[in-house]
């Protein structure tokens, strides 16, 4: 792990831009509808390396070092496990959300493939979008991949947990490749 990029950007206000998200369409009750809560960002964050796309990423401190542990581990029976996204603020899940509006998709589509500003896994720093060479980036092909074999057998013992299983609680879409780290 090394701590030489510069930090990620945080979320000055939080709070507003959930409420922007409401003004685009987030339901005021889209917490309890799908069983998720509000997600704060971590006060402090490690760099992990860089993304398939060179972008730097971060995780919170004890989620990177288990990141590390796993990703080693997997090295070492073989496979490959690529960073596609780890931490994302609030403001940056704004942003995505507005993309998708933009380019015309409804508050509906979104939000069955993408939890709302102020909800997903990724403001907490301990969750990564993963991919493998030769698999699409955030495609459900990943999980015939080795690597998606590989964590559905070893990923707990890094305290990794598939988040996104088909038929989850949350109405949100199966995602073979978002991986949670679980403090104790």
């Amino acid at each position: 792990m090394a701590d030489t990029a510069p930090t990620p950007p945080r979320t000055a206000d939080p709070r507003a831009c959930v409420e922007q998200a409401h003004a685009f369409g987030v339901p005021r009750d889209y917490g309890r509808m799908r069983a998720l809560r509000r997600v704060r960002e971590p006060s402090r964050l490690v760099c992990i390396g860089h993304d398939t796309q060179q972008r730097p990423q971060w995780l919170a401190e004890r989620a990177a070092q288990a990141w590390t542990r796993m990703r080693d581990a997997a090295a070492h029976a073989g496979v490959e496990l690529q960073v596609v996204s780890a931490f994302r603020s609030v403001e940056y899940q704004l942003g995505i959300l507005k993309r998708k509006l933009e380019r015309g998709q409804s508050i509906g589509e979104i939000l069955k493939v993408s939890a709302a500003p102020g909800y997903s896994e990724h403001h907490s720093g301990r969750a990564l979008d993963l991919t493998t060479p030769g698999f699409a980036v955030l495609e459900e092909e990943f999980e015939n991949s080795p690597a998606f074999a590989w964590l559905k057998k070893n990923a707990r013992r890094y305290r990794f947990h598939l988040s996104y299983p088909r038929r989850n609680p949350h109405g949100i879409a199966y995602e073979p490749w978002h991986w949670c780290y679980r403090q104790a």
